[in-house]
């Protein structure tokens, strides 16, 4: 659905959609520790993750998180019709997510909010992995054009 997003009246309260999926790898965790500075061993240090709890090294959830919104961008609503992202509630990191696990993001609008010239859209959104389990839970508020802003 590539084109010019979704306008506020577009959204439907209880309305859901779903992401194509993709796949973390390696190079994503390399990456983002690069970016952010976030080298922690759990994430970049292989000997140390297996003493871990979880065996071996597990991607940042803040990487999760930037995963689900690039899935969830790739979808198109917000395409040239969002006004700002306000923020995020709720944000929950519930499974560790492993290289080579298979991300897809699902969202359900859940309230809208007419602010005038644009319009506050709130969303339950989560991530699951390859065999259903959810790994991120959270509420996402951003803003977006009105189709009748500046039709006045």
């Amino acid at each position: 659905m590539i084109g010019e997003g979704w306008y506020f009246e577009d959204y439907e309260v209880g309305k859901g959609i779903r992401s194509s999926s993709r796949t973390v790898t390696e190079a994503d965790i390399v990456n983002f520790a690069g970016v952010t500075g976030d080298w922690n061993p759990l994430h970049t240090d292989e000997e140390f993750a297996k003493k871990s709890a979880f065996g071996r090294r597990i991607a940042h959830g803040t990487l999760t998180f930037a995963i689900m919104t690039g899935l969830l961008t790739r979808l198109g609503m917000i395409e040239k019709t969002i006004v700002a992202f306000y923020g995020v509630d709720k944000l929950r990191f519930t499974k560790p997510v492993f290289i080579g696990d298979t991300l897809t993001a699902i969202a359900r609008v859940v309230e809208k909010d007419d602010r005038g010239d644009a319009g506050m859209i709130v969303m339950e959104a989560e991530v699951v992995n390859q065999r259903g389990e959810k790994v991120l839970t959270c509420v996402l508020r951003f803003l977006v054009k009105k189709r009748s802003a500046g039709k006045r």
